[in-house]
């Protein structure tokens, strides 16, 4: 089955993106060889409509299924009428979107869960106030980000309150983003290290 991942990188060990219509790039794989191909966002400078455009692209290049932590109702809708569902990912690489995909540990999304425009944040992401000090609001899709947004709207389906379901849920969300950051730190470190061992 040919899935999409959205990715702040092109291979499968590149961090999966917790937005939708601003990833950097769509990242496809094929889940049963795990052959994939990385597509750069076109729409990530697009001054409006960036999640209409990236999801017209997921659909035509054949994505059966997509994988992000948060999706727009323009998104949505695309994907809706195309009959392509959208499961939610909180936080990993690619690879470990795509193997969580598999072992069906991903919950699927009835709605968007996201309003419109809240990718655009003057290159900030979503801004808000979500990230917490994290850096481009790291915290989204990982259950603390829906707590940290304003109140859902009227409109918005109740189908998608799992990220807030239980304690446990949000606690064990919030480990595995410690452990993500504490990851990334090590390597962040490690390549500046090695950059600055370079520049002696």
């Amino acid at each position: 089955m040919r899935i999409v991942v959205t990715s702040d990188g092109t291979d499968l060990d590149a961090p999966a993106s917790p937005v939708f219509g601003r990833c950097a790039a769509y990242v496809f794989i094929e889940t049963d060889t795990m052959v994939f191909e990385a597509v750069e966002n076109p729409a990530l400078a697009a001054p409006s409509g960036a999640g209409i455009q990236a999801a017209q692209l997921v659909v035509e290049r054949g994505a059966r299924a997509v994988v992000t932590g948060n999706v727009g109702p323009n998104a949505f809708a695309v994907f809706q009428s195309a009959g392509v569902p959208i499961y939610l990912f909180g936080g990993g690489t690619v690879r470990e979107a795509v193997e969580a995909f598999k072992a069906d540990r991903l919950e699927s999304v009835a709605d968007a869960n996201v309003q419109a425009g809240r990718g655009m944040g003057g290159g900030m992401g979503m801004g808000r106030g979500m990230g917490r000090g994290m850096g481009r609001g790291m915290g989204r899709g990982m259950g603390m980000g829906w707590g940290a947004t304003a109140p859902p709207t009227p409109a918005a389906s109740p189908s998608v309150s799992a990220p807030v379901a239980s304690r446990e849920e949000n606690v064990a969300a919030l480990k595995n983003m410690v452990g993500d950051l504490q990851k990334q730190l090590a390597e962040a470190m490690a390549r500046l290290d090695r950059l600055q061992k370079e520049e002696e």
